[in-house]
């Protein structure tokens, strides 16, 4: 294993889109019932449409034209392989912040939050931005082996911080990202000066006394609804992840439609649609880097999201957070926080909650995600 960390630029070999093309051509589509919209997954016929744009206007050219409009590298740690981009800003007083994405997200996910945060109005705070794809996502490629979870990654994130030279630097993520970042700040608590997530997986403890006087029991009902109807993402990815991924790796169209039922459930969907080629390019980055099956099996070593938690010692486990922590709360987060309960586990000095907006706010209303994260570590920094 080398340290050494290696230049990188995204360079698709005209092959494999030509491949991609002839799949998208003769797809076998399934039967569909009237009446359901999206209650089964992503309807046939907005299926349909969205896979022939991506055959016939989608340009991955101009996407992948974008993406390199970045300086990327790869390094390898602890065995696995990172790719990371690393924008530094013009100001000599950026603060260094990692940004983490989750499933089923990429480093596409802050495109539009990347100069604004790098390159801020006068009196606004500025970052130098580290965002690396976890172990087993895109460029990073697959993983090799198991063991690849939240604090295994948040130990690597503290090694690619050291090796680019930032000893004080700030974590941000959101989705299970939220816990990697979290992590982060336990492993390097000398180093990480404040974590920022845009969400934040949160358990009741069972104690029938933190349940008095509670008032967000609308967050309960959500987080019911999420293991009733929301939860078998992670139940199949958790449980049978190759199986899946046979799937998801041959067909074009089932990793498409894999991702876009989850768009489609954990974001403000029909308030701040998600562009159909940011959706074609995440897409993209796990067809061509062939990471359907890495990326699943990260479930099998994500925090425990079950209502059994509590019993299953998740909580008990728990390492108490003392760096200072921000929430932003965005209303269609796929599982909101219950503060009480984050506030039991964290050092929490910040809370937001917005009118808009779900799990992937870099990308569903980047305004909004970079003006917290400016007020947040601007007030850290200063």
């Amino acid at each position: 294993m080398t340290t050494e960390i290696q230049p990188f630029r995204i360079d698709i070999p005209q092959a494999d889109l030509d491949d991609l093309r002839e799949r998208l051509a003769r797809v076998r589509w399934p039967d569909e019932l009237p009446g359901l919209g999206w209650e089964h997954g992503a309807p046939v016929g907005y299926l349909r449409d969205l896979a022939e744009h991506w055959r016939t206007g989608y340009d991955w050219r101009a996407q992948e034209a974008r993406l390199n409009q970045h300086p990327q590298f790869t390094t390898e740690i602890d065995g696995a392989r990172v790719h990371f981009l690393h924008v530094r800003s013009p100001r000599p007083d950026a603060l260094p912040l990692v940004i983490t994405h989750g499933w089923p997200s990429s480093v596409a996910e802050f495109l539009d939050v990347i100069g604004p945060l790098t390159d801020p109005p006068a009196g606004e705070q500025a970052f130098h931005l580290v965002i690396p794809a976890p172990p087993g996502y895109g460029f990073s490629g697959p993983t090799r082996e198991l063991g690849w979870g939240t604090r295994r990654i948040a130990e690597a994130w503290a090694e690619l911080m050291r090796r680019l030279g930032y000893d004080r630097y700030a974590a941000q993520g959101g989705d299970w990202a939220s816990w990697i970042s979290r992590e982060l700040a336990l492993v390097a608590p000398e180093n990480v000066v404040g974590v920022h997530t845009n969400g934040l997986i949160t358990f009741p403890s069972g104690d029938p006394a933190e349940m008095e006087g509670l008032t967000d029991f609308a967050r309960m009902g959500a987080w019911d609804r999420y293991m009733k109807e929301l939860y078998g993402y992670k139940l199949i990815q958790s449980t049978k992840p190759l199986s899946l991924a046979y799937a998801l790796t041959d067909s074009p169209v089932g990793q498409l439609a894999w991702i876009v039922g989850a768009l489609r459930e954990w974001t403000d969907w029909e308030r701040a649609a998600v562009d159909r080629d940011r959706i074609l390019t995440t897409a993209m980055l796990y067809w061509l880097t062939g990471t359907a099956h890495s990326s699943a099996r990260s479930f099998v070593e994500t925090p425990d999201t079950s209502e059994h938690a509590a019993e299953e010692g998740v909580i008990d486990q728990l390492q108490k957070g003392t760096v200072p922590h921000a929430v932003a709360v965005f209303p269609k987060d796929i599982l909101a926080p219950v503060r009480r309960f984050a506030e039991r586990d964290n050092n929490i000095v910040r809370w937001t909650e917005h009118d808009r907006g779900g799990t992937f706010p870099a990308m569903e209303q980047p305004d909004l995600y970079v003006a917290d994260v400016r007020a947040f570590f601007g007030g850290l920094a200063r």
